[in-house]
């Protein structure tokens, strides 16, 4: 059986994304999620979010990676719908994994529908779904590839503690999906609070060379320092990046593969903006960076363009 260590590669050229349909800010979201600013007197914006969307298959479709895009349900109310990576992940053994989330309007995004499509499209073997929603009835959150990063090379799971990344579900997927993990706390800062960071994928991403981190907002400097070893002992080149970066999303960035199998680093305009030239240029030392505007999807999502993409490792069905 193949697993997610072989072949050593940290992406895939393979992407499914949906393209939203009733988009806005959602309120249920915004209890949590700092990054998410009131769209108040917004004209237009969810026709301007699919623009933006489109600019996004596009620019990937442009630099020869395979975009699996559907539309989303317009009768299901579901404004993040265009963040699939929270509700699916797809693994190299077959496993699907479906998640637990914390605003009750997202959980309507689940759609077991969408992936019969993708597999039949992509004729891909869809072998078990491992269904961690019943946490719900608890109120226990774990929202997919927004809440663990994954190092799929050497099945290593990071994830930031929070009201939607709760530690016992954690531990839990890492025993069923047999990958170690790293834990710890990170901080947003909202006006003059802090509260622990919404997603682990706005300050975490791993490559297959590279890895860039917010280690200023992980505020106990044992966790700290046991992130940035784990991050290191791996070989990856680390970009560590600061809060100011994060804020701009440079944190919310993915590797993905074209059909020839050169990696790409995907990341919004913004994010783009928010690297240094010096951070720029260590990372493209690793990966071409594909980048596309989205303000509209960051201002009133409070997510990038990571959150859009959900990686299909998934392999072919040898029927």
């Amino acid at each position: 059986m193949t697993t997610d260590a072989q072949p050593a590669l940290q992406s895939t050229d393979l992407i499914m994304m949906v393209r939203p349909a009733s988009f806005r800010m959602n309120e249920q979201t915004a209890v949590n999620n700092a990054y998410q600013q009131s769209g108040d007197g917004e004209v237009n914006a969810m026709e301007i979010a699919q623009e933006e969307f489109d600019g996004v298959v596009a620019a990937l479709e442009g630099q020869g990676v395979r975009v699996a895009a559907y539309d989303d349900d317009p009768d299901a109310d579901t404004p993040d719908a265009l963040f699939p990576n929270n509700w699916v992940s797809f693994h190299r053994d077959g496993r699907v994994g479906l998640y637990p989330m914390f605003a009750p309007n997202r959980r309507k995004e689940r759609r077991e529908s969408l992936l019969h499509m993708l597999a039949e499209d992509h004729n891909l073997d869809m072998r078990e779904w491992v269904d961690f929603t019943e946490f719900e009835s608890h109120d226990v959150f774990l929202e997919g590839t927004g809440s663990l990063i994954l190092d799929r090379i050497n099945r290593v799971a990071y994830a930031a503690i929070s009201p939607r990344t709760e530690l016992q579900a954690a531990y839990q997927w890492c025993e069923v999906m047999d990958y170690t993990l790293i834990d710890f706390t990170a901080y947003q800062t909202t006006g003059d609070t802090q509260d622990p960071i919404y997603h682990t994928n706005v300050m975490l991403a791993i490559g297959t060379e590279w890895a860039v981190v917010c280690a200023d907002i992980i505020r106990d400097a044992d966790e700290r320092a046991k992130v940035l070893e784990a991050l290191r002992q791996t070989g990856r080149t680390v970009v560590e990046i600061s809060a100011e970066q994060v804020n701009g999303f440079a944190g919310n960035v993915l590797e993905v593969r074209n059909a020839d199998q050169h990696p790409l680093i995907a990341m919004s305009s913004a994010a783009h903006g928010a690297f240094t030239e010096e951070q720029r240029a260590v990372l493209e030392s690793h990966a071409r960076i594909v980048h596309a505007p989205i303000p509209t999807i960051e201002r009133l999502g409070g997510g990038s363009v990571r959150c859009m993409l959900a990686e299909v490792f998934l392999p072919q069905n040898p029927s």
